[in-house]
């Protein structure tokens, strides 16, 4: 399934910084997660498998991406490497949003989020790591 949804806040007649992708093959929490962040007043795109997610990368340019690491296609570890090691999105955050524990697996290649969160999660700690990731980021570049 394919969906690529942008919205922005209607009340207020305001708009966070930057566009989040949302990346996880588990719909209702992917739509709940985008919720949230919309009442927050960010603007989202919905990815549901690791390859999808890398086309919106390059063509949708968030800001921020939420990944989850059990995808099909193409996982969120492979993602988030590809992300991070390519020149044009080296900078772009990644936030993992996962129930799998981290610190008990053994992984092949390291990966490296800027910040790893545990499912379940507090939207409310969500939304507040989003905004100091966003704020901390440097000065974006147009991804290629």
């Amino acid at each position: 399934m394919r969906a690529r949804l942008a919205t922005q806040r209607l009340h207020e007649g305001e708009r966070m910084a930057g566009t989040i992708l949302i990346v996880d093959d588990e719909i209702q929490l992917a739509k709940i997660i985008q919720l949230t962040l919309e009442h927050a007043g960010y603007e989202t795109l919905l990815a549901f498998d690791g390859k999808e997610a890398l086309e919106m990368v390059r063509t949708g340019r968030p800001a921020l991406v939420i990944l989850d690491l059990m995808l099909p296609v193409l996982d969120g570890y492979k993602v988030c490497n590809r992300i991070k090691g390519e020149e044009a999105t080296k900078h772009l955050p990644v936030i993992i949003l996962s129930a799998r524990d981290l610190s008990r697996e053994r992984l092949d290649e390291p990966i490296t989020p800027d910040l790893f969160m545990a499912k379940p999660f507090d939207s409310a700690i969500l939304l507040k790591e989003i905004s100091e990731l966003l704020r901390k980021r440097p000065f974006a570049r147009a991804v290629e």
